[in-house]
């Protein structure tokens, strides 16, 4: 065997356990935990900023700010700045630039309320993004190179003439080029924000979130630094994130579609737990042995089996993404959910107060989950929470409510009032004599022990049914 060969099945078999058993070992919910919006609900702020600036960092490395990075060497290296101290002073003032306009995209998420969370999971927004991913996922799969026209190019390199302030123009310029890649990460964030309502805090993080963006600019203009040289590693590196864009691409298209969504969620259910890491197991080792990530979409390459080895990658991370491993213990129908609520345009939240009144009338609890079809960490507590059969059996002598927040309504607005909800997803808890039991309440994920012990929490009813 050669050594290209033992090194793609070395990859082979990477793959496949990487897909099978790292999900085991993280946290239950990934996405929540990189997403802001359920730390800034729990109150940490200071891990939220964390979580956001990370999350800049990991934008400054997509597709669509990589353009920005050879005007940036070539405004700020040594042909632009006398010495380190005038780099410093000229990078600073184009990545302050950069936050400007960030900042002033959370502002105007705070000033525009909940109808901007409801836009951003709206199909019309979900499908754009999807079609910007695929987009970007073809140039990493050597489609076409991304390339900012020489034209517009030259007028950033100039924008302003030189000294600070022609950095800082320039780098608000370079702002509103990288803006279309916050979708991936600040979804939820901006969400939250537009919930609440908060313009300082949606200005400031969205500021914390430009300066991730602007570490690696910052760098390059100090130090002009030169980018790594191609070769094989970088096309493997590339198709790697390739099929990352697409697996987010098809994210997005299950929350515009919710018949596909549906659908590969029934799949998976069909295929039990443990037939789906069999399956998942042989798609990833497949995908990669296929050419998947060695081979090429260019003539010159193997197109057809990299068509069929991203596939199969791809078809690998969705469905274990969607599908249950044996040490969750998790098993359907989970929680029973008596009702689904969402404002009626005539009675507005009755049909809600009709189903408190109805448990308090029988000395019942009452489980309230707040969600929106644009919060991921809602949807993760669907998958990795509800679904339970220990949490089934805690929350069996209760009723168990949703209320649907994903549009905008008055009526809504004062049931948040009513149970202090501000941000996406609370979870709220009635007990059996109609108080809301405000120190047991839920926001963000929550870990499944951690959901049982508070579920136990909550006290027994000590009322009496009439006779």
């Amino acid at each position: 065997m050669s050594r290209q060969s033992r090194i793609l099945l070395t990859a082979a078999l990477l793959t496949a356990f990487a897909v099978v058993f790292v999900p085991m070992v993280i946290p239950a919910a990934p996405v929540s935990q990189l997403d802001a919006s359920g730390y800034l609900a729990r109150g940490s702020l200071g891990i939220a900023a964390i979580v956001v600036f990370l999350g800049g960092i990991l934008t400054s490395l997509t597709p669509c700010v990589y353009p920005l990075i050879p005007i940036t060497v070539g405004v700020f290296g040594a042909r632009q700045a006398k010495g380190r101290a005038a780099a410093i002073g000229l990078t600073s003032a184009y990545v302050v630039g950069m936050g400007f306009v960030f900042s002033m995209l959370g502002v105007f998420a705070a000033l525009s309320g909940k109808v901007f969370g409801a836009t951003l999971g709206s199909a019309p927004v979900a499908i754009g993004l999807a079609v910007f991913m695929l987009v970007l996922s073809a140039s990493m799969f050597g489609a076409f190179e991304i390339a900012l026209p020489t034209n517009l190019a030259a007028r950033l390199s100039s924008l302003g003439g030189g000294g600070v302030v022609g950095a800082f123009l320039m780098g608000s310029a370079a702002g509103l080029l990288a803006a279309p890649c916050t979708g991936p990460v600040l979804t939820g964030l901006l969400a939250w924000v537009s919930s609440t309502r908060n313009v300082a805090l949606g200005g400031g993080l969205l500021f914390i979130y430009a300066m991730g963006i602007g570490v690696p600019f910052f760098a390059i203009g100090v130090f002009t630094a030169q980018l790594p040289k191609g070769g094989v590693w970088m096309e493997w590196v590339k198709s790697i994130f390739g099929v990352a864009l697409v697996v987010l691409a098809i994210s997005y298209l299950r929350t515009a579609f919710p018949v596909l969504d549906d659908g590969i969620t029934k799949a998976t259910d069909m295929l039990g737990p443990k037939g789906a890491l069999l399956l998942v197991g042989a798609l990833g080792f497949g995908g990669v042995l296929i050419g998947g990530i060695h081979y090429s979409f260019k003539p010159s390459g193997r197109w057809f089996l990299k068509g069929v080895g991203v596939c199969a990658l791809v078809g690998a991370i969705v469905f274990r993404l969607s599908s249950p491993t044996p040490l969750d213990g998790a098993a359907n129908p989970g929680v029973q959910w008596a009702a689904v609520l969402r404002p009626d345009p005539q009675e507005g939240m009755a049909k809600f107060d009709a189903v408190l009144a109805g448990a308090n009338a029988h000395c019942q609890a009452v489980m309230i989950d707040f969600f929106a079809d644009w919060c991921a960490a809602c949807k993760e507590l669907d998958a990795f929470v509800y679904n339970r059969t220990d949490i089934a059996e805690a929350t069996r002598g209760m009723v168990s409510v949703k209320v649907d927040g994903t549009e905008d309504d008055a009526a809504l607005d004062k049931v948040y009032e009513r149970f202090g909800v501000k941000g996406l997803p609370t979870i709220a808890f009635v007990d059996g004599r109609g108080n809301v039991l405000s120190d047991l309440m839920i926001s963000g994920f929550v870990e499944p022990s951690s959901f049982l012990k508070i579920v136990k929490a909550i006290p027994q009813s000590d009322c009496a049914l009439p006779n």
